[in-house]
């Protein structure tokens, strides 16, 4: 299944992540409300899994958000905030499940079992496209206009996550937080110059760019600009 975690303690991300998946699950993760929200609204999820205290917006504001906007992917909220009021307010909120924190590993996993069979649960694809490109995930290969691309890890895992967020733009700390689980902004030029490793793979020699910088805000590879 293909699950989003909103969690921004950056140890405790990490280790629910692993958790998940350790049993096959595709797990994006966003460290601020806003990110949440932004993922929620363009991903497609079987479960989201959500703290109550983030940045930005909190884990309530998240769900009405989602919610407002149409979507009722089955939401558990995983928190340290465990009294009564606190659960009615998330249950209210638009949530499904409630668990506090600290939990079971197990159980964890169960009930996010338990809510993904309340709603189809959402195909985890096994290519990826954009225009002529295309990434084959179970046999890693990656091509465009037919011709067989060769990237290092970190360039794959970088093409990978511009593909599953096509159209959309990507911020510097979506990419090191998912791409290269940095939990900070080490200062350098480590996105930039994979990027530009990348572009010259993948764009150079081929009629049309499809990764773009977006100026002060990030990247979006783009089918359609």
């Amino acid at each position: 299944m293909k699950l989003l975690l909103l969690e921004d303690d950056a140890e405790t991300r990490t280790h629910i992540a692993r958790l998940l998946q350790a049993e096959g699950h595709v797990v994006d993760t966003a460290r601020t409300g806003p990110d949440a929200i932004f993922l929620g609204t363009t991903g497609s999820y079987a479960v989201l899994i959500l703290d109550r205290m983030v940045p930005g917006v909190d884990g309530l504001g998240v769900v009405r958000s989602l919610r407002a906007a149409g979507i009722q992917t089955p939401a558990l909220f995983l928190t340290a905030l465990g009294e009564v009021d606190d659960r009615v307010a998330g249950l209210q909120a638009g949530a499904d499940d409630y668990l506090v924190k600290p939990f079971a590993a197990s159980e964890l996993l169960a009930r996010v079992e338990a809510l993904a069979r309340r709603a189809p649960v959402a195909e985890v694809a096994t290519v990826l496209r954009a225009a002529d490109l295309e990434i084959d995930l179970l046999r890693r290969q990656v091509t465009r206009a037919g011709r067989r691309i060769e990237l290092q890890q970190q360039e794959y895992k970088l093409l990978e996550y511009l593909l599953r967020h096509e159209g959309k733009i990507v911020t510097r700390s979506m990419l090191l937080e998912n791409v290269w689980s940095f939990h900070f902004d080490p200062g350098s030029n480590l996105i930039e110059s994979h990027m530009s490793r990348l572009r010259a793979k993948v764009d150079k020699g081929f009629d049309r760019e499809l990764i773009h910088t977006i100026r002060g805000a990030g990247y979006r590879l783009d089918a359609d600009a």
